[in-house]
């Protein structure tokens, strides 16, 4: 469904955007003639994307945990996993992991930019300074280190919406993150994780899952999830392949 929502989100603002061109100037060569065409492309690209934007999400869950991300958060309605094959062991891999930085992934700021609506904003994981490793950024700002298994596995926890007037602990631990499961709340988690592969190579993996405990938070999360989906995709894609970059460029790596 989440998939599904994703493409008639973005189906309904290409029609939107066609439909609002063709008020202007009718886009013969996509067969629209005539204005009113265009908008009639216009209203219909509004209800598909609205009908994307509130598809329901359904929650999944995990019933016999295997990594620390699903210890932390075993049900989830909105995932997003991928994978990359390295070639270098584990233990370089893992350390790229906790070193590379913004500047090293691939269209990182142009996407991030994007999502901060071209503000600057102040210092976060959407905006990192240029040197420093962005793992380090996230758990400095926003981000909470839950799990960590040294050349393993390493998971990051964050809250991502909170009933009005919310008092968190200052210094919030692990265990406070698994008790945020009241009415009202969103949290989020993203994983690092390596295992050893054939011919002395590595795959690493990042899944990211976000747990709504309310229904108006699961649809208002719904909508936004469904609309930085693609960007942030690209976003993890091209993180795996800066740590893939650095974990084989490292001195001693063959």
């Amino acid at each position: 469904m989440n998939l599904l929502g994703t493409i008639l989100v973005y189906a309904g603002l290409l029609f939107f955007l066609a439909g609002g061109l063709s008020i202007l100037r009718p886009l013969t060569f996509l067969n629209i003639w005539t204005r009113l065409q265009g908008l009639m492309l216009v209203v219909g690209g509004v209800v598909v994307f609205l009908i994307g934007a509130k598809l329901p999400a359904k929650a999944q869950r995990i019933e016999t945990p295997f990594t620390h991300l699903d210890e932390f958060v075993p049900t989830y309605q909105f995932d997003e996993f991928h994978t990359i094959r390295i070639k270098a062991p584990r233990e370089r891999v893992y350390a790229a992991v906790g070193n590379v930085t913004a500047d090293e992934i691939t269209l990182f700021r142009t996407l991030t930019w994007i999502r901060r609506l071209g503000q600057a904003g102040r210092e976060s994981i959407l905006n990192p300074p240029p040197s420093e490793p962005i793992l380090a950024v996230a758990l400095r700002t926003s981000f909470l280190k839950l799990a960590e298994e040294p050349n393993r596995e390493i998971v990051l926890g964050t809250l991502v919406a909170a009933p009005k007037g919310t008092q968190l602990k200052k210094d919030p631990a692990p265990e406070d993150f698994k008790a945020l499961r009241s009415p009202g709340f969103a949290v989020a988690a993203i994983n690092f994780r390596v295992e050893d592969a054939t011919h002395g190579e590595t795959v690493l993996t990042t899944e990211t899952r976000v747990y709504t405990t309310e229904a108006s938070v699961l649809k208002k999360f719904g909508a936004y999830w469904r609309v930085i989906y693609p960007g942030s995709a690209l976003i993890r894609v091209m993180w795996l392949r800066a740590i893939r970059n650095r974990a084989e460029r490292m001195p001693g790596n063959t």
